[in-house]
């Protein structure tokens, strides 16, 4: 096995954005049970790009879910930053989704009445906010929208309207953003093109973020990959490849 799998990493404590303690998600009962998450800890650290990879149905999407406060626990607990998505109830973890997270999708849920830019600053509009303007500016031009801004989604590429999906997750510079196979209605070019992008926003802009892909040219982008199977962590790797993904991935379906 490559010497950049590790079973885990530790991380400065202050320097977690967002965690999983003994994390379990059962569906079913007795003999239909299905454990979509068995008793997972992990932490993600705060500006990096974290991926979570593993085959169908190891439980990476429940798990970027479950952190995100998507969907609740059978039992264990979720953190972003040091507050305990388990002790809100279900206006206050909305409150949070809304002030400190961001979300990419595969699909890119752009309101298509809406312009480019009016989607963009649309979480801050929610919260009868403007938002920080010099951050904004700077997230449009880091992600090439300045000539797409009075455009709606029906007139922008899939590749575009992706682009306005990140600079909303970014907009209100939340502490993480999650995103969830954020290249999978993308040609390879536009693909590329958004990995970038996230990879600009960490690197250059500070931001964390987590990313559930199947795709290893896509996890390359990430600093570390945390890897499952069968609802458990598999595994971790960091400086990826896509080589060193794939022979991973292999490992993993043994």
């Amino acid at each position: 096995m490559n010497q950049t799998i590790q079973a885990t990493q530790k991380i400065d404590p202050e320097n977690i954005a967002a965690r999983a303690d003994s994390a379990s998600k059962i569906y079913g009962g007795g003999e239909s049970e299905v454990r979509a998450l068995d008793s997972v800890s992990v932490s993600f650290e705060r500006g990096k790009f974290s991926a979570i990879m593993g085959p169908s149905g190891s439980g990476k999407s429940t798990l970027m879910h479950c952190v995100a406060g998507l969907d609740s626990l059978t039992s264990g607990s979720v953190f972003i930053g040091e507050i305990d998505l388990s002790q809100l109830n279900d206006k206050a973890i909305t409150k949070l989704r809304r002030n400190k997270v961001g979300f990419v999708f595969q699909s890119f849920n752009l309101i298509p009445t809406l312009s480019a830019y009016e989607n963009i600053v649309l979480p801050l509009s929610l919260e009868g906010e403007s938002g920080d303007e010099a951050w904004i500016k700077t997230v449009i031009d880091t992600l090439s929208l300045n000539d797409r801004l009075k455009h709606r989604p029906s007139e922008l590429s899939g590749g575009q309207q992706q682009r306005v999906a990140v600079a909303r997750a970014l907009a209100s510079r939340p502490e993480i953003i999650f995103a969830d196979e954020p290249t999978g209605n993308l040609d390879s070019k536009s693909g590329t093109e958004i990995l970038k992008f996230m990879r600009r926003a960490v690197t250059d802009l500070g931001q964390t973020i987590v990313m559930v892909t199947h795709d290893a040219v896509a996890a390359s982008y990430a600093d570390r990959i945390v890897f499952l199977a069968d609802g458990k962590i598999a595994g971790e790797m960091t400086q990826p490849t896509p080589d060193k993904v794939l022979d991973y991935l292999k490992h993993l379906g043994e």
